[in-house]
């Protein structure tokens, strides 16, 4: 896997779109207007899913309202560190259960992955921050903002727009850089699964 400067060199011919998305933790703390936000949310909307149920369910907070506290409170502290600058905070939840059938929707999480890749794809087409993350408690969540048991917390987001590098505590500078991925040859095969 490549790191730093050379991490983002395609292999393969593809749109820069997809070289230029990453998740940078530097946010100015500015606020995000509807226009600013709106896109991104109707972007996700696109997604592709099974039996075009769109099973993604995603819940937002915006800075300085009254639910900005109950999700930064639901942050690891290492991820709070730095979202405290972050304009909005989002949860993508999905559907578990297919409402037309009341059977298991097994391509739940995938679909809403779909959704929350369409999601930062459009953020970095914006020219804003988008960090998706797991560092959060993940039954707090289900349990402040009222998920039924019938969907699956899935992960959350921090977006803002770009903030400076030396905001950031020391110790994330360093991080703050593009990462690289492995080798396409590393990950797809053609016919049944070789072992690893």
């Amino acid at each position: 896997m490549t790191t730093g400067s050379d991490a983002r060199t395609a292999d393969h011919p593809i749109d820069s779109l997809f070289l230029n998305r990453w998740s940078p933790r530097a946010m100015s703390g500015e606020p995000l207007s509807d226009v600013e936000l709106m896109p991104l949310f109707e972007a996700a909307r696109w997604a592709p899913s099974a039996s075009n149920l769109q099973p993604w369910r995603i819940l937002y907070a915006r800075r300085d309202t009254a639910a900005w506290p109950i999700f930064f409170g639901l942050l690891k502290e290492s991820n709070q560190i730095w979202c405290r600058h972050a304009a909005v905070l989002v949860v993508f939840a999905s559907l578990t259960v297919n409402p037309k059938t009341g059977n298991p929707l097994v391509t739940h999480s995938y679909d809403t992955g779909a959704a929350w890749e369409n999601f930062a794809l459009q953020g970095t087409r914006c020219g804003l921050v988008v960090h998706g993350m797991q560092g959060f408690d993940y039954a707090q969540t289900r349990a402040r903002l009222n998920i039924p048991d019938d969907w699956r917390v899935e992960a959350m987001a921090a977006v803002g727009k770009p903030g400076r590098l030396e905001d950031l505590p020391e110790h994330l500078r360093s991080r703050e850089v593009p990462s690289g991925r492995l080798a396409v040859s590393e990950f797809v095969h053609e016919g049944p699964r070789p072992g690893y």
